[in-house]
């Protein structure tokens, strides 16, 4: 079973101008003439950390991570009143470019799950001959169905006690609604300690039902739930600024790209039909499904094919 490579500290990092008033964090970590790879994270608005670099040989790849808008250690954050207008889908392809071009890199590996699945996708899709390999974990594709299925009561059905207090900041009047609505009336709402007690209530959700088997609870902080939720929403009210299925219609453009598409059998977050769909339209993509795991990509399984997978690609 392959496991995280030991904790390694990054050797450079800063922030970027991108315009917008937006200040990028990015950092590097490895070998800096190691094989490129820009880590993609999830949410969107879930920001980084050093465990992130553990799925990638330092000896062999120069690690990028990065902040996206409004969390994280990327200026201003969500919680210093970011521009939510500036934050879209576009907005974060674009900031990808910028980080590549002021690192040097030509082309890079792309590693992303979850929300980072979708952003990496719509990266590749953008940029095809920037991309060397994907590997991508919990497929999101950001479809309306999915948003439905864990957002508006079809997860309700595996957890209907956590789903209570999913449902406990939103007014009884409105929960036979589109949940998503009344949450982003609550998020971006004048009543900043309600905006609070509803961004808990949503992270607590996504986080609580990620893994397969019960975890401990994360030490989440409250400026991490109010980025976190509110970006998440604000995407989601959005539809992703794309069309629906977008990403499905475009795979034509990646198609010649290698790829591994990890996905956990039981995750009920981002369900496996969207990694069998795109596992469809792009047989070409190498998928593994892990038996016994859910969402997170710290579960033994999901590790084991992540960490094969960059393994793989590290000589190519």
């Amino acid at each position: 079973m392959r496991s995280l490579y030991p904790a390694i500290d990054a050797y450079d990092s800063g922030h970027l101008d991108v315009g917008d008033g937006q200040e990028i964090y990015w950092e590097c970590s490895g070998n800096p003439d190691g094989k490129p790879v820009i880590f993609v994270h999830g949410g969107p608005g879930g920001g980084t950390g050093p465990r992130q670099r553990q799925f990638f040989d330092p000896a062999r790849y120069r690690i990028v991570l990065f902040d996206q808008r409004g969390c994280g250690q990327s200026r201003p954050h969500i919680a210093e009143g970011a521009d939510l207008s500036v934050n879209t889908t576009a907005h974060l392809i674009a900031d990808m470019e910028k980080i590549r071009e002021h690192l040097e890199i030509t082309k890079w590996q792309v590693f992303g799950g979850s929300w980072g699945s979708t952003l990496g996708l719509s990266y590749a899709q953008a940029h095809p001959d920037r991309v060397t390999e994907l590997v991508l974990r919990g497929i999101f594709l950001l479809r309306r169905s999915e948003i439905d299925w864990y957002y508006n009561g079809g997860a309700a059905n595996i957890y209907p006690d956590l789903w209570e207090t999913y449902l406990d900041p939103i007014p009884a009047d409105e929960r036979d609604g589109d949940l998503v609505a009344a949450y982003h009336r609550l998020l971006t709402g004048d009543d900043r300690a309600l905006a609070q007690r509803a961004a808990t209530a949503w992270s607590t959700w996504e986080s609580k039902t990620s893994y397969l088997l019960p975890q401990p609870d994360e030490n989440q902080t409250t400026r991490f739930d109010l980025a976190f939720a509110t970006i998440e929403n604000h995407y989601f009210v959005n539809h992703g600024f794309m069309d629906d299925g977008q990403l499905l219609a475009n795979i034509g453009t990646i198609a010649d790209i290698p790829a591994v598409i990890v996905q956990g059998r039981y995750d009920v977050v981002c369900p496996m039909r969207s990694a069998w769909d795109l596992h469809r339209a792009w047989p070409a993509a190498d998928l593994r499904v892990v038996d016994d795991a859910g969402h997170a990509s710290f579960e033994p399984g999901i590790v084991h094919h992540l960490v094969e997978a960059t393994d793989r690609f590290a000589d190519h």
